[in-house]
């Protein structure tokens, strides 16, 4: 039987793993093994990428008008980045927004790139408006049935913060092989 003290989650959770690496001046896993890629700067963006971060990721905003893109990069601690397929299969792909002129192309492009995952935020009980977008761009039907969601762990997410939490949890889940919620 092995004690809490064996259980090398439980020293993380404790900060007993991070104090030590700390002390040894150890540095903390490289960004770029896990990068979070958020299309469109919007509220949840902000609040994603900057959870992100302290989540491990490399926070990388994508967002085609380059006047929402500047102020919004800076505020999230994002890099600004034209496009996704820079990132390869690090690469976890979040469209925070699903009423923008530009959702099919942008969804296309994450589609075509290596990127590991690719998701949009929408109500789940609505046929999401990526389908038709991506099927006027001519993307065929496996290709969009790729495209996750609703995505995030269902918490009954209400504000950009939450919706945010949730998100990034349901990708850490998919990325460790877990369902997300309480069943472990």
């Amino acid at each position: 039987m092995t004690s809490s003290h064996d259980d090398a989650a439980c020293e993380v959770a404790h900060g007993a793993a991070q104090g030590l690496a700390a002390a040894q001046g150890l540095a903390a896993a490289p960004a770029d093994a896990k990068v979070l890629v958020a299309v469109f700067a919007t509220p949840v963006a902000e609040f994603l990428l900057r959870y992100g971060t302290d989540a491990g990721y490399r926070p990388v905003l994508v967002e085609p008008d380059p006047e929402r893109g500047k102020a919004a990069a800076q505020q999230a601690g994002a890099e600004l980045a034209a496009a996704v397929a820079d990132y390869g299969d690090a690469a976890d792909v979040v469209v925070t927004d699903h009423h923008r002129p530009e959702l099919g192309l942008m969804l296309r492009d994450a589609l075509a790139s290596p990127a590991r995952w690719v998701g949009i935020m929408g109500n789940p009980r609505h046929e999401g408006p990526h389908v038709a977008a991506l099927t006027e761009l001519g993307v065929p039907a496996g290709e969009i049935g790729r495209v996750h969601r609703p995505i995030g762990i269902n918490i009954g997410s209400r504000t950009p913060a939450e919706i945010a939490i949730a998100t990034l949890a349901g990708l850490i889940a998919d990325r460790n092989g877990k369902p997300g919620g309480f069943a472990f």
